[in-house]
């Protein structure tokens, strides 16, 4: 299913749990339904929105068999492989692979911040390992290390690289992105911040892996639509209830976690899946639930 570049909306899906060690499958399936009714090209499963680093290997490999054999190929399913080992990420990778995902995800390795040359080197010997398409994860809040665009564009030579989900929040940087890949349209360059959602796909980016497409996925999808088409009364009007969403949901108790927190919140009082957060995180107490109610209630969400 997968065809460079991919182009739309790929939410990084939330991972609905339990308990530490369950998957919420019921959850998984009404979240996945509804994002697939939505319009969605794709869902992006064990990223940071997905908690992968605080989920055990176990977790990982039952959300990989439960999210490719329900969404069963209408959609394609994107899954993430960071990690500091290097056998683990091939080892999700063949898993991935076993059960019919369509692509990877890979951001740099953490805890150690690897330089530009061995950023090279990590990820040419990643993808000649790999047997299906890698996208790279340039998230260097998190991990300590951009990927530059010149080390991108080298890694772009690989034929097993296909594109780049860039979270770094940094205009200039996608900027630059689209620049350097203005000759390689097979290339795909997706963003991860939904604030920048219309602007870069205006730029010539290809789509976005935005949050907040787990809970609207309608509007996420139409304001896509919107940007791609220089649609600029629509996308004043879709831009601004994204705005909306981001500035109620993401900011609710002023942990560095509120993000994830503020969306399983709202997917539970939706009635989609459990809110239960893998440790170290817990999910938030009834005053800052009781927030997230109010926050839905004047995004016209009934609860």
């Amino acid at each position: 299913m997968f065809v460079k570049p991919l182009r739309g909306i790929i939410p990084p899906i939330i991972t609905p749990m339990l308990d530490d060690d369950t998957i919420d499958v019921e959850g998984l399936e009404k979240q996945l339904e509804r994002l697939i009714a939505g319009g969605v090209v794709g869902v992006f499963i064990l990223g940071s929105s997905g908690e992968a680093q605080n989920i055990s290997f176990h977790v990982r490999k039952e959300l990989i068999k439960h999210t490719c054999r329900y969404v069963n190929n209408r959609i394609n399913v994107l899954v993430g492989i960071t990690n500091t080992s290097f056998s683990e990420s091939l080892a999700l990778s063949t898993i991935a692979a076993e059960h019919g995902a369509d692509a990877l995800v890979a951001a740099p390795p953490y805890y150690y911040a690897l330089g530009q040359d061995e950023l090279i080197q990590y990820y040419t010997h990643l993808a000649k390992r790999l047997v299906l398409p890698l996208f790279l994860y340039n998230m260097p809040s998190h991990v300590k290390v951009m990927i530059e665009p010149q080390t991108v564009r080298t890694l772009s030579d690989n034929i097993n690289i296909v594109g780049i989900k860039d979270s770094s929040a940094n205009g200039v940087y996608f900027q630059k992105l689209i620049h350097i890949f203005r000759d390689r349209p097979d290339f795909g360059i997706l963003v991860g911040p939904e604030e920048m959602l219309a602007e870069t796909v205006m730029m010539g980016g290809h789509g976005g892996v935005n949050g907040g497409a787990n809970l609207f996925p309608e509007l996420f999808v139409s304001l896509y639509n919107a940007a791609a088409n220089f649609d600029f009364e629509k996308i004043t009007e879709l831009h601004s209830r994204v705005m909306d969403v981001s500035m109620s949901l993401y900011n609710i108790g002023r942990f560095a976690s509120s993000y994830i927190k503020g969306i399983k919140t709202a997917l539970n009082l939706m009635g989609v899946c459990s809110d239960y957060m893998a440790e170290p995180f817990h999910k938030f107490e009834e005053k800052e639930r009781e927030t997230v109610r109010r926050e839905l209630i004047k995004l016209g969400i009934k609860i």
